[in-house]
């Protein structure tokens, strides 16, 4: 995106046509639509960056003040092995565990789809595909 362009989406802003050239722009830039000012402008990539780095403080302030209230000791037993945790912390390793079997899960069926395209790329001799 050039100066002209973002010139030309601001109210009341003009494009400076190049130093070179003695009109006001060129005849492809004159005819080009530029869009109605709307007052919802789309979020940037800093914006959104903010917000997930925002939303990842308010759940590890909920994470900690989890820990805190669940500090009883439990007795956990898994396949003969047995160990005391505190409460929090063994959901929280149950909640990561069960997040890593979903994650497989995806990954494997993203792993199925993406063979099966390139299976039906090469078997239509799509472009890309080395014969």
């Amino acid at each position: 995106m050039s100066f002209q362009d973002d010139a030309a989406r601001i109210p009341g802003g003009s494009a400076r046509p190049d130093r070179g050239s003695p009109d006001r722009g060129s005849s492809e830039q004159r005819d080009r639509a530029v869009p109605p000012a709307s007052g919802h402008d789309r979020p940037t990539r800093t914006a959104a960056l903010w917000v997930a780095v925002a939303v990842g403080l308010a759940v590890l302030v909920m994470l900690i003040v989890f820990f805190v209230q669940n500090q009883d000791m439990v007795t956990v037993r898994f396949f003969g092995l047995e160990g005391t945790l505190a409460l929090g912390t063994t959901l929280f390793i149950a909640a990561v565990g069960g997040g890593v079997l979903v994650a497989l899960a995806g990954g494997a069926r993203i792993l199925q789809l993406r063979m099966n395209n390139h299976r039906r790329k090469k078997a239509a001799g799509g472009p890309g595909v080395a014969p």
